[in-house]
C-alpha cells in the first residue's frame, strides 16, 4: 500500500521544514512551534483553543489546516486498501 503526495500539495500546507529550525522538525510556518506540539497537547485532553492559548504564534487557520490535512490524508489512505 502506498500513498502519494504531491509536492505542490505540501507546499499549500501552512508548515515550513529547515535544519536550521528546530533540527528539522515540521514547524508551523513563521514560527518554532513544531507540528508535534499540535498532535500531542489534543492526545493529552487539551482543547484546540487551549492549544492555541498555550502557542500563540500559532493561528487557529494554521492549525486547522494541518488538522484537515490530517484527516484527508487518513481518509485517502482508507481508501487506498
Amino acid at each position: 500500500m502506498s500513498l502519494v503526495i504531491e509536492e505542490a500539495e505540501l507546499e499549500q500546507l501552512p508548515i515550513t521544514i529547515d535544519p536550521e529550525i528546530v533540527s528539522g522538525a515540521p514547524v508551523f510556518r513563521g514560527t518554532r512551534v513544531p507540528v508535534q506540539a499540535l498532535i500531542d497537547n489534543l492526545e493529552a485532553g487539551l482543547t484546540l483553543e487551549e492549544f492555541l492559548e498555550n502557542f500563540p504564534s500559532v493561528t487557529r487557520e494554521q492549525a486547522l489546516q494541518v488538522l484537515e490535512f490530517s484527516k484527508a490524508t487518513l481518509l485517502r489512505l482508507g481508501r487506498s486498501n
